[in-house]
């Protein structure tokens, strides 16, 4: 796979999200205000945050019941029961916990802090908590084909998250949806410089393009949850974000 020169744009004037808002149409104006129009190729990066919003995926602690399973955690770590009561919903299995901190492992197969529930930008009030997508590669296909529907044009589609990794200090981007976007390329067996032949090259341009859009869309308070990127072309037969999980058996981690 080659190198291509790469063109990242982040895209501003957008509102804030709210459950039902049709985000294509969010996306389209956005790029309308910065005189730009999508163009073949094209791949957007949309942050996981505005996905859960405008699917509903947001949720007042006061109205989940605490399990017994989920008190017991929740003593373990000093964390709300409510709150750990949604982790569990969330997961698969609880991979590590300590004081403060519970790592799992999401029921759409990601490991991660917390499964993915955040308070951070989601509303003025700390009891409102927001979840991940109930599926973020559907998504992202429901994404790509209401803007091929309404431009001619289908352009890849990204849906990033920020999250930790193991033996390394702070988050980066990754995908979680993926549509029309090659998600691991698998180089074995192509020559290096010297001919010789590649044996364990395996890349992840999926969650490069996404380590980099959250870059430019930010952490904070900076408003920015969609960046446009050009030089990665989006395919007709892309993968979707689930592609890039290791299986059990050869997961020497777990």
């Amino acid at each position: 796979m080659g190198s291509p020169d790469l063109a990242f744009f982040r895209l501003g004037g957008i509102p804030l999200v709210a459950s039902g808002d049709d985000l294509a149409g969010i996306v389209l104006a956005s790029l309308a205000d910065a005189g730009m129009r999508l163009q073949q190729g094209d791949v957007l990066a949309i942050a996981q945050k505005i996905v859960s919003k405008a699917e509903g995926r947001s949720l007042h602690l006061a109205t989940v019941e605490p399990s017994a399973a989920a008190t017991r955690l929740a003593n373990e770590t000093d964390k709300d029961p409510r709150m750990v009561e949604l982790i569990l919903r969330d997961s698969k299995r609880v991979v590590r916990k300590r004081p403060g901190l519970i790592i799992v492992e999401h029921r759409l197969g990601v490991i991660l802090a917390n499964a993915g529930i955040d308070r951070s930008n989601v509303t003025g009030d700390e009891d409102d908590v927001l979840l991940l997508p109930a599926d973020p590669d559907a998504s992202a296909r429901k994404l790509r084909d209401t803007l091929a529907e309404r431009t001619g044009v289908a352009p890849g589609v990204l849906v990033v998250d920020s999250i930790g990794r193991p033996w390394r200090l702070g988050t980066t981007g990754v995908a979680i949806g993926a549509a029309g976007v090659t998600v691991v390329a698998d180089l074995r067996g192509t020559e290096d410089l010297f001919g010789r032949p590649m044996q364990v090259a395996e890349i992840a341009p999926a969650d490069s393009i996404a380590a980099a859009a959250v870059l430019l869309m930010g952490e904070g308070a900076e408003g920015t949850p969609v960046v446009l990127i050009r030089g990665w072309p989006a395919t007709a037969d892309g993968q979707p974000a689930t592609a890039v999980l290791r299986a059990p058996d050869e997961d020497l981690f777990q």
